[in-house]
């Protein structure tokens, strides 16, 4: 017998009614999954572990105990297992069995410390052969938590409880019994509302989906808005990789050639109507694209190419496939996909800003209307890279004026 299961036996002699269902987790468990001589279990993604963990054990203790209480249980927001891209290294830190209750606001308050106190004695050590309890919080780490192996009876669970509408306040700063503006949109990172949206919902009493269903893409018109700022700025900037390069500047042109791609890649992901995620999965995510199998192999050959007019040309067949894509949205009057010389110097582009004109002409409402006016400065991953501006969502509304 392993060491999870023996700890599980512990739990069995003190529990009461939870141990019917606390006996059928142990079929799950592989026989190799922690013991005392190899500790690593084997991986689970976290999104998976988090639904059997809630399922299992999380909801069968709760509703023993508060069976007329109403609630939604979910795994969204932050976190590597939310957006289904974890692996075995995502376990050293944040990661676990874990699991976000909503519950109204009069229920929370009066049983915030008794499902606390109730899933801290029933729980479980282990699940699945991870730790159901954490370290507290780290201040010197951000408040980063690992998984430690608990004591029966006082378990420092990661069960953690909000309200729906104090939670999307919390982490968007968007009140969610409000009209959400197009400076909202526009001042939400991509990362931020794909993690919203990614993840799972376990059970749903209070409606968290509806809510969530909300953020699943953006308006029209704020669609085409973002669209056409991408086009602009691939426009502002397809001609300087080979202006860099004719001068002998191979780095400055590498370097532009990287972003030029980067747009692309982002244009490809509003054209699938797929939010891209932060820097360390975006490649990740773009390989699920389905432009992707035609798109990627020409993109790592612009990141790959030893010089100027290579990236030239892989970056010419690149722009017409993008302009193919965008053609095929039939969103505005066809455009030309064939790229041609930059006023007869040798630099191929596709007049990205053609793009853009031709995709502000179709917005219609009067509000993105106007922010379209001015020059087209995109949304908030547009204007900035910087991480505590993108993820501090308390500063969304600073940056209101840029689009008045």
């Amino acid at each position: 017998m392993n060491y999870a299961t023996l700890c599980l036996y512990e739990i069995l002699n003190e529990a009461d009614v939870e141990s019917r269902q606390i006996r059928k987790t142990l079929h799950h468990y592989p026989e190799n999954c922690m013991t005392k001589e190899d500790p690593k279990p084997h991986f689970i993604p976290g999104l998976m572990l988090a639904q059997s963990f809630f399922n299992e054990l999380v909801e069968p203790i709760i509703d023993s105990h508060l069976p007329q209480l109403k609630y939604s249980a979910a795994l969204i927001g932050t976190g590597s297992e939310v957006l289904g891209f974890d692996t075995e290294m995502s376990t050293d830190h944040g990661w676990g069995p874990r699991v976000m209750l909503f519950l109204r606001p009069g229920d929370l308050e009066q049983n915030r410390e008794t499902i606390s106190k109730l899933l801290r004695e029933k729980l479980p050590p282990t699940f699945r052969g991870y730790s159901t309890s954490f370290t507290p919080p780290d201040p010197e780490d951000n408040g980063v938590q690992h998984l430690t192996l608990g004591k029966p009876g006082s378990i420092n669970h990661r069960v953690e409880l909000f309200t729906i509408s104090d939670y999307f306040e919390d982490y968007m700063d968007i009140r969610v019994d409000e009209p959400i503006e197009a400076v909202d949109w526009l001042t939400l990172q991509f990362q931020i509302l794909r993690s919203i949206i990614a993840g799972g919902v376990f059970r749903d009493d209070l409606g968290l989906d509806k809510v969530r269903e909300r953020f699943r893409w953006y308006p029209r018109d704020v669609w085409f808005y973002i669209l056409a700022s991408c086009w602009s700025r691939l426009g502002e900037e397809e001609q300087l990789m080979g202006r860099a390069g004719i001068v002998g500047d191979e780095i400055g042109s590498s370097l532009i050639a990287s972003r030029l791609v980067h747009t692309i890649m982002r244009l490809a992901f509003l054209m699938e109507r797929v939010y891209p995620p932060y820097a360390k999965w975006f490649g990740t995510a773009f390989d699920k694209l389905k432009c992707s199998e035609t798109l990627k192999p020409l993109l790592e050959g612009v990141i790959g190419a030893p010089n100027w007019k290579e990236r030239d040309a892989l970056l010419a067949k690149s722009y017409s496939q993008i302009a193919i894509l965008h053609n095929q949205l039939q969103i505005t009057p066809p455009l030309p996909d064939k790229p041609t010389l930059f006023h007869k110097r040798p630099f191929q582009v596709i007049h990205g800003e053609r793009f853009a004109e031709s995709i502000k002409s179709v917005i219609s409402g009067k509000k993105v209307k106007a922010i379209a006016a001015k020059r087209l400065i995109g949304n908030i991953d547009m204007i900035s890279d910087n991480t505590d501006l993108l993820e501090d969502t308390s500063r969304r509304k600073a940056l209101f004026p840029l689009y008045l």
